[in-house]
């Protein structure tokens, strides 16, 4: 119960409490310090008006004057001054007073008259009088003999108002610690700005909930802390997210290529059982019939060689695409090669413009890409011409002067087992992986590639 009924301060609140009571402490320290010397200040000014007209009573009757016509001759500096003269003793030897019986006790325990002796002079403030039942400022002035002269202000409300502090300066501190006191409420908003939204963004990210960039911190050093927390977080979340997102589309990848396998297996596999099963079933047949089922068994046999292959290509990519060894290879070399060993399969004029292009790659992941650039233009294009053109920066056109291929069809033609025409593909004997692996195998190079129709089919890529 009473935790329950206890009161939660924010930090705001926290903060600006703290900064008020400081505030007002030092305003009051200072206050109190500064109103208390004043006071002094002004004691002290009473006194030294006094201690002067002590000083020339003293020289009066060093000089061997009576100190009653001293006193009277020389007046006082203010009205209705009570002047008394003290032995050794303490007796009162002399006292101005005539109203008032005649002092007979013994004044050297008097603060005036003990701090004059120990200094030469002291005062007193609003000191009470036995004799004549009143208040007094006493200022007392040790003599050369022994004796003491003591002069005492009546303390009156004329004096009081003398010695008071100044309220005026009473006035100008209130006002400076209420101007500290709102100065400080902004000076805490501020601060506890950045602390608040500090601390909601750590509820959030403990909830688990989506945190952004945007997030409002004061332009200062904390709100510059701050906001570098969250946009750590926020990148380190996005990174996070980023890696989950990626390894469930590789095990959506891998499901999906594992389903498209077995669909692209069926054909193939179920060609050559056919095939064999009737020429085991079957032995009477033409031998011209046999040599048929045999060629099926055959381009089946090649089909599936290449599908695994390239299987093994792509999956090869998608799981150790950081640890595929790379060398220093030559571009115009490796293009060489592949257009060299393609030209002697296709009547299509291949013509080739590669400069000298070293890079770090991996030959055969190179080689692949060209080698199944060309093979796509053969088997689907149309067309009687190829051109591989780059420049120094290793940025690449490879294009054609087919039929192309419909609009709809070129965001998805590097998706995996994606055939624009699928029954001519098979026809053709393509696995549909050709340019997925041509798509990797670039991006593992550093390279991205994109397709468009320009009288033809054309693909630009960068490998560096």
């Amino acid at each position: 119960m009473a935790m329950a009924g206890r009161i939660k301060f924010s930090f705001h609140h926290k903060v600006f409490l703290s900064l008020l009571a400081l505030s007002w402490g030092l305003v009051s320290a200072f206050t109190i310090f500064q109103y208390h010397r004043e006071k002094t200040f002004r004691s002290e000014l009473m006194n030294m008006e006094l201690q002067m007209h002590n000083d020339r009573i003293i020289d009066e009757i060093v000089k061997g004057e009576d100190i009653a016509s001293v006193a009277s001759r020389i007046g006082t500096p203010v009205p209705n001054l009570r002047l008394t003269l003290i032995d050794n003793n303490g007796n009162v030897i002399y006292d101005n007073n005539n109203l008032t019986p005649f002092p007979e006790t013994n004044h050297n325990n008097r603060p005036e008259i003990i701090k004059a002796r120990k200094n030469g002079s002291g005062y007193s403030v609003g000191r009470h009088s036995q004799s004549d039942d009143m208040d007094y400022f006493y200022s007392a002035t040790l003599m050369p003999d022994g004796g003491v002269v003591r002069s005492a202000a009546r303390y009156d409300h004329v004096l009081r108002d003398f010695l008071k502090a100044d309220s005026s300066f009473l006035w100008i501190m209130l006002a400076v610690t209420i101007t500290a006191s709102i100065a400080g409420y902004f000076i805490a908003r501020r601060i506890s700005t950045s602390i608040s939204n500090l601390n909601r963004f750590a509820e959030k990210a403990e909830n688990g909930e989506r945190i952004y960039e945007a997030w409002s911190f004061p332009n200062d050093e904390l709100g510059n802390i701050a906001a570098n927390i969250v946009k750590l977080y926020v990148q380190r979340d996005r990174s996070h997210q980023e890696a989950i997102k990626q390894e469930r589309d590789k095990i959506r990848l891998k499901k999906q290529l594992t389903n498209n396998i077995n669909h692209e297996l069926k054909t193939p596999v179920a060609s050559i059982k056919i095939c064999a099963d009737l020429l085991r079933d079957h032995p009477e047949l033409p031998e011209s019939k046999k040599a048929e089922f045999i060629d099926r068994i055959c381009s089946g046999t090649q089909r599936l060689t290449s599908m695994l292959e390239d299987v093994s290509s792509i999956t090869r990519m998608d799981d150790g695409a950081n640890v595929i060894e790379k060398e220093s290879v030559n571009l115009r070399e490796i293009t060489g090669n592949v257009v060299e060993n393609e030209r002697l399969r296709t009547d299509m004029n291949i013509h080739l413009d590669v400069p000298d292009i070293e890079i770090s790659g991996n030959r055969q992941l190179l080689e692949s890409v060209f080698r199944n650039l060309i093979d796509n233009a053969i088997s689907y294009s149309g067309g009687t011409e190829i051109w591989i053109k780059a420049d120094t920066q290793g940025n690449f056109i490879f294009r054609d002067n087919g039929f192309g291929i419909p609009e709809e069809h070129l965001p998805h033609i590097f998706e995996r087992f994606y055939r624009v025409d699928k029954g001519r593909s098979r026809e053709k004997g393509g696995t549909g992986l050709g340019l997925a692996i041509v798509k990797n195998a670039i991006a593992i190079h550093g390279g991205s590639i994109k397709a468009t129709n320009d009288n033809g089919l054309r693909f630009d890529f960068k490998i560096s």
